[in-house]
């Protein structure tokens, strides 16, 4: 399993959707819950985000390739999982 890095804000009303969306997936496949997973606010950890080119929040990365970026529907959340997923 890759790991996914996901940037957001704790102001961003997607980035809390998102977030909801990942809970929801984690719960109907278990499996994800063991999926490495790691979120960073970009306002509080600046110098990391600025290392990932992206512009919107909530971006994903798996195995440091930006598979997402800008607002998602749970469809979307759950082709982040899967790719992290993929050997």
């Amino acid at each position: 399993m890759k790991e996914i890095l996901m940037f957001t804000m704790a102001t961003c009303p997607y980035c809390k959707r998102a977030r909801q969306y990942m809970e929801e997936i984690m719960e109907e496949t278990p499996k994800y819950k063991d999926i490495p997973l790691k979120i960073i606010d970009e306002t509080q950890d600046p110098e990391t985000a600025e290392q990932y080119d992206y512009y919107f929040v909530p971006t994903y990365y798996v195995d440091n390739e930006k598979v997402h970026e800008g607002a998602a529907e749970k469809d979307d959340i759950r082709r982040v999982f899967e790719k992290a997923e993929e050997e």
